[in-house]
């Protein structure tokens, strides 16, 4: 048994040096051992083959031990963010120059350039705000049944992920004396059911305007200036009488269709017209609400979704490839 032993020891020190780990069981030490079986006594070879299968086994154990560290240190992390190589069937990160920008990203920055150009102030919007700015400063009284139309995400602190970027109308007003100028870009949320149409998460584009002795007129003279530049292409406009309680009077506007020039077409909906935004009037509560005296001063507010906008110049069907990170869709605007 001491052989035995001795022998064990000294195949464990070749071990480390053997390219193949499994030509241990090949080395010659643990062959004699296995043919030294018929020179021993009868009444000991049961122990004798018994410690040479103890041998055997760990060996064995120590090969199968080996060969898992070995398959685990070829196991890379998987960096979930990298693009997949289909010819090494392994990610592979891309170069800056396979980049591109958010087709969302990218046609704000158009959109922010154009009110720039017509002399407003471009602003980002909040991703959580508070009751007040949601609704009391927009004339929504507590318990207004109008609430009911802006439902939303709220936290457990009374937070509200914002259903507009109207939040933002308050603050702008108390910001600084009119004249005023700006427009508000920003996420909104709200709690839909998800279709080619409907998104949770969306991207809105608010205006304000405010200054002595603006009308109507003004109103509709800036969003058809910014239409026309933003589609490139000469639009009409038409309104009809709506209800937002920040605004009187309130309009739903719309535009001829800018692709089939009321023709009709998969856009418009063959209908030739497209009800685009909501706009009107700010409301004297609100102008006062936010320090500004309405018998001096009157303004326009609109909002628009940034989508919407986007998924009509491009001709996108359905509203969740923005959210999807699909890359096929993506690459479409590198």
């Amino acid at each position: 048994m001491h052989d035995i032993d001795a022998t064990l020891r000294a195949l464990k020190a070749q071990f480390a040096g053997l390219a193949d780990k499994r030509d241990i069981l090949k080395a010659p030490e643990f062959k004699k051992m296995y043919a030294g079986i018929k020179d021993v006594p009868a009444a000991d070879k049961p122990a004798y083959g018994q410690a040479v299968n103890a041998v055997r086994e760990e060996l064995q154990a120590m090969i199968d031990g080996f060969e898992a560290a070995q398959a685990a240190a070829a196991i890379k992390p998987l960096d979930p963010t990298a693009p997949f190589d289909i010819n090494s069937s392994r990610p592979s990160l891309l170069g800056p120059e396979n980049g591109s920008k958010h087709p969302l990203s990218a046609e704000r920055q158009v959109v922010a350039d154009i009110f720039n150009r017509m002399g407003f102030e471009c602003i980002d919007s909040r991703q959580l705000d508070d009751d007040y700015h949601m609704f009391q400063a927009l004339n929504f009284p507590e318990g207004h049944p109008a609430r009911d139309d802006y439902d939303t995400f709220t936290t457990r602190e009374g937070l509200i992920a914002p259903a507009h970027t109207s939040t933002m109308q308050n603050r702008v007003l108390k910001a600084g004396e009119p004249p005023i100028r700006t427009v508000i870009i920003g996420r909104v949320f709200r709690n839909e059911d998800l279709d080619a149409k409907h998104e949770h998460t969306l991207n809105q584009i608010e205006g304000v305007y405010v200054d002595k002795n603006i009308n109507v007129g003004h109103l509709l003279a800036t969003l058809q200036a910014f239409l026309e530049a933003y589609y490139q292409t000469n639009l009409k406009f038409r309104i009809q009488p709506s209800y937002f309680p920040f605004v009187e009077p309130g309009f739903e506007f719309a535009i001829s269709c800018p692709f089939c020039h009321e023709a009709g077409c998969v856009t418009c909906k063959y209908e030739g017209w497209i009800e685009l935004l909501g706009c009107g009037m700010i409301h004297p509560n609100v102008l006062r609400e936010g320090g500004i005296d309405p018998t001096q001063y009157t303004g326009f507010a609109w909002g628009i979704g940034l989508d919407r906008l986007v998924m009509m110049k491009y001709g996108i069907e359905d509203i969740r490839n923005f959210q999807a990170g699909k890359l096929q869709f993506l690459r479409q605007f590198k």
